[in-house]
């Protein structure tokens, strides 16, 4: 099990599928990445030389923001928007949905569980709210 910039990757898996477990990299910069280097695609991960390895970890470093600088990134626009009150800030306040999707139904994921608000029918648990309230 490989590390890279302070990752464990999967080694049985390979390499181009294996560089996914870093965050910021997707298949297309996985792809891109091993082509710059010169690594076959289809090499295991654990196949891979320390040369190798210090190949991928300059070229990645050099050229892209992953990890923990690409994480902080994000959470930094995110705090900008919501310091601005933009409407997309305040929906990330409100932990709605940010791009549009409907929340009349779905968007369960951004909303949470359900929970019923509404009039209680029932006389007893109308009573014991009451009674609760006062």
């Amino acid at each position: 099990m490989p590390r890279l910039l302070g990752v464990d990757v999967p080694g049985k898996k390979r390499v181009e599928y294996a560089l996914q477990y870093i965050h910021g990299i997707g298949p297309f910069k996985a792809r891109e990445v091993l082509e710059k280097c010169k690594i076959d695609v289809a090499k295991k991960a654990d196949a891979l030389s320390a040369e190798e390895i210090r190949a991928i970890v300059t070229f990645i470093q050099e050229n892209y923001r992953v990890e923990g600088d690409l994480r902080r990134e994000v959470s930094q626009n995110i705090r900008r928007l919501i310091s601005i009150g933009c409407y997309r800030g305040i929906r990330h306040k409100r932990g709605l949905p940010v791009r549009g999707q409907r929340t009349k139904t779905n968007a369960r994921t951004r909303k949470g569980s359900k929970k019923t608000v509404g009039a209680v029918r029932d006389k007893a648990a109308r009573a014991a709210m009451k009674s609760a309230k006062a």
